[in-house]
Parts: C-alpha cells; structure tokens; sequence
C-alpha cells in the first residue's frame, strides 16, 4: 500500500479510509484488521506487551476517530481476540508456542487472508440464502448492500434461472439504494427504486424483505441503515419474512435494547443548530433535484425551494431492530436463528 504522506503510515485513520477507497469490495471490519496489520508492521513490536500495546492506542484511535464506528469495531474484536489467543496460547492450534518473531512474521505475511476471507463469505452467504428466493417473487431490500446484492445475483444465475423481481428503498439519508439500482439492472434484473416513505403502502405486496447490516448483536438484532427497524416491524406486522443478510466478521459484540443506545451522528432533538441556520446556501449539486420539486409541491420562489436541500436534515444514520421482527439471518456460517448469535460470539471468543 502506497502513501503520499510520510506521516500517513502512522496514522491508522487514515490508512483505514485509504484501504476503502482502493479496495470497493472490502468491508469496514476487514478495512479495520488490515489497518492494524499495516501498523504493526511500521512499529514493528518486539515484545508482546508491546504489540498488544500498540493494538489498544489504535483501536481506541480509530473507534473514536471514524464516524459510524459500529462495523469496523466488530473486525477490531475479532483481530484483538486472533492475537491474544494466539500469544497466550489457550488455542491447541495456535502457534504461540513458537517464538514471538515467528507469530508476528506470521501475522504480517498472511493479512490477505483476512481480505481473501472476507470476500468469500459474501459468495457463502449467496449459496445459503438463495433457497429463500422463489420464482416469481417480489423482493424489497432496503439502501446498498454488497451482501444482499450477490445473494440477488446467485439467485439469478443458478441453473434453474429464477425470475423474481426487485423494489428498492432509496435509503434516505444516504441513498444508496441509487447503487442498488444501478448494479442491478447492469445485470438484467428487473428492479425499481421508490421513495422510503411509499414503503408501507406496497409492503403489502411483497413476498419478502432483504436487508444487510452494520452489525449484528449479541441479542440477534441488526445495525443498520436508518428505516430499517421501521421495515421490519411493519413486515411483522403483515407476517412477511424479515431476512438480515450479514457477514460473521460483521458480528458485534454489543447489546443495545432500545434504538438510542446507539450513538448518533446527528441528533434529531439537538435544537441549538436553529441558532446558526437562519440562512441557507444554494447548493448547485441539488439544483436539478430541487427543481424538479418545485411544481410537484407548487412552490413559487427561491427561497422556499432552498429550504427542500438535503443539508437541513438531521437524522441518525443508524438504527437497531429488535430480534423478534427477524425471520432468520443469513450468514456464511449458515442460517442462523437471532437467538443463535450469542452462542456464535461465544464460539469466537471463548473456544
């Protein structure tokens, strides 16, 4: 990996958005293990109280220092736990009882691996979730999910074809459900994007939800993109089934009960912003979004179509849906039950 700056092979923050930006398949907790490969390597540790020290400062680093931290810190307790079983030796198949040398060269020669992995549990997840997918069915998934995106494409090529066909949430506020889109009609899948506010109103024509995750907890409930908390409790509501689509390096260890144990971003009940935004600035990249508004709402000056930007939101981006408004959750370790989460997390800690 290649720095302009000098001063960069220091700094896990940004290596971390550098392994992101040339890499568009790698997920946040992969991102964050191979950041932490990458600094151990420049310290270079010649102690195990050393390497675990360098481990923590960075952790803590980019935890704090990287908005929506939630993902990324589920590869950081994974990396943590590889490295303190494999020095203390509570493995039987650790190499911890070669020399410290020995494991670190280990560790540094084999960080494609943890990329490698990564990736292939995506097709993992494909091959486990396309039984779910039936021909003829209508399928609604919520913003961008790579995961949630494959599994779509398996189902698409396998040998018996299915045709189903695809409604997509924009995925306020970050509209991502645009890529879904757009990946997949490149690959002749019949989709369409609507708006996340007509969602209740054609929810009672889908067969089933797709959804991928930031994270997913303790409790078997799932971190992700704002709104879809609100689709599963409206999917329960009118008995379809609610499927989280997630990789098992996405698994946290955290136990949030209710959606504000989450940290947030932007925070909906913070008024003091009215202080600063009396004036609004015209933002040339929403002009055509703004104008092709104007007559839907009849707005007849400037000055109101401004207040429509995008700027003036302030939403969380993030929410928590609770584990009883989840059928099941599709992982590369296989199906799982929410409940069964806990154990998984158990099984990756304590074995």
């Amino acid at each position: 990996m290649e720095h302009t700056n000098s001063n960069s092979k220091y700094d896990i923050k940004e290596l971390y958005v550098q392994f992101l930006i040339q890499d568009a398949d790698l997920t946040m907790p992969i991102a964050a293990i191979e950041s932490l490969i990458q600094i151990l390597k420049t310290h270079n540790p010649t102690t195990s109280a050393e390497m675990i020290n360098i481990i923590n400062g960075s952790i803590k680093e980019l935890t704090e220092g990287i908005p929506n931290s939630i993902s990324l810190k589920a590869g950081c307790d994974i990396f943590y736990r590889f490295v303190i079983k494999h020095l203390t030796g509570n493995n039987d198949k650790s190499i911890s009882s070669t020399s410290f040398e020995s494991f670190k060269n280990h560790l540094f020669d084999n960080g494609q691996l943890f990329i490698d992995r990564s990736k292939t549990s995506r097709f993992k997840i494909a091959e486990y979730g396309t039984q779910f997918i039936k021909d003829g069915d209508l399928i609604l998934v919520h913003g961008h999910s790579r995961s949630v995106i494959q599994l779509l494409l398996h189902a698409k090529n396998q040998n018996d074809k299915k045709r189903f066909k695809v409604l997509i949430s924009e995925g306020r506020p970050t509209n991502g459900g645009i890529l879904t889109l757009k990946k997949l009609r490149e690959e002749n899948i019949y989709c369409n994007l609507i708006p996340d506010t007509a969602i209740n109103s054609i929810l009672h024509k889908v067969d089933k939800v797709f959804v991928g995750a930031e994270g997913v907890t303790e409790s078997g409930g799932c971190i992700n993109l704002i709104g879809t908390s609100t689709i599963g409790i409206l999917a329960k509501e009118k008995n379809i089934p609610f499927y989280v689509v997630s990789e098992s390096h996405k698994f946290v260890r955290m136990f949030p009960l209710m959606p504000n144990d989450l940290p947030m971003l932007q925070d909906p009940l913070n008024f003091e912003i009215n202080k600063d935004n009396n004036k609004v600035d015209f933002d040339s990249q929403n002009e055509l979004l703004l104008e092709s508004r104007k007559d839907l709402l009849n707005i007849k000056n400037k000055e109101d179509l401004l207040l429509l930007s995008d700027k003036h939101l302030t939403a969380p981006l993030l929410d928590f849906t609770k584990y009883e408004y989840i059928t099941a959750i599709i992982t590369d370790l296989g199906i799982k039950t929410p409940s069964a989460i806990s154990e998984e997390l158990m099984n990756m800690w304590y074995d």
